[in-house]
């Protein structure tokens, strides 16, 4: 079997050889995201700004939303929806662009010995650059609004390993699958915007009817956006035993992406 194009799990693994290429290409693509700029990097500390004072505007201010066994505090709003959103964009940042990762690097097809795998990493690294701002953000909030945030917060990257291994395996798969249905980067739109709103980031699971609460069960993003508010806003230590859960589906999703795409990635050069 051709090596680039192996499925065994040690594969992945051998991806780590390749760490300071992908570092180099995500501190490269963080560089030129807001190159030509006028306030350049700090675009990046201005948007989540923004956004968050846009949604708690529209839905603590418009809509009188309020948090499960919360107060009517604003902040307190702000806060927890921020946490949530901070998940969901890290998802839409991935899941959004792993269709067109392989189409808009043709060269490192055709033209250069390249480890295309790399790829979703970089895409990967690039969100979590992002993410790591918006957490500064928060904290910051949380530290003039309330003081010293819980200890808990220290489980934050505990609680998001299940949602980037989901996200390495639905890039993997989508970029794959990019490269042979070209539409498929609009169906991803829509189904991004969907899962905006059909994740509890704006209201509480408790806003539902009871009928309709099972369907939110079925959004992968629930379960990771109710465990980092538990443990950044509310002080609570996650259930150990879903967390289990989710982190046995994250691992069995990379690896079902990972081999979709080493599958396919012979036939790469002859669709492009």
């Amino acid at each position: 079997m051709n090596r680039d194009s192996s499925i065994s799990p040690v594969r992945i693994l051998s991806i780590l050889k390749n760490r300071h290429l992908i570092m180099t290409l995500v501190r490269r693509e963080v560089a030129a995201r807001y190159r030509g700029s006028l306030f350049g990097n700090l675009w990046a500390l201005f948007t989540p700004l923004f956004m968050l004072a846009v949604y708690t505007f529209i839905f603590s201010v418009v809509f009188k939303a309020r948090w499960s066994g919360g107060s009517d505090s604003r902040s307190e709003f702000a806060l927890v929806l921020f946490a949530g959103l901070m998940v969901f964009n890290l998802f839409a940042e991935c899941f959004n662009r792993a269709p067109r990762l392989i189409l808009d690097n043709v060269n490192y097809v055709k033209k250069v010995v390249f480890p295309l795998e790399i790829l979703p990493w970089v895409a990967l690294g690039s969100a979590l650059v992002n993410l790591g701002i918006s957490l500064l953000v928060w904290l910051a909030f949380y530290g003039v609004a309330f003081g010293v945030p819980p200890v808990t917060v220290l489980l934050f990257p505990l609680m998001i390993l299940p949602l980037l291994l989901l996200v390495l395996g639905l890039s993997w798969a989508l970029a794959a699958l990019g490269v042979y249905l070209r539409d498929l980067s609009q169906l991803v739109g829509v189904i991004s915007t969907v899962l905006m709103f059909l994740s509890p980031i704006f209201y509480p699971v408790e806003a539902l009817p009871e009928q309709y609460r099972h369907w939110l069960n079925v959004n992968p993003l629930t379960l990771v956006i109710a465990q980092v508010r538990d443990v950044l806003y509310w002080g609570k230590f996650p259930s150990w035993g879903q967390y289990g859960a989710s982190l046995l589906a994250g691992v069995l999703v990379m690896y079902a992406g990972f081999i979709l795409f080493q599958k396919t990635r012979k036939g790469f050069a002859d669709v492009l």
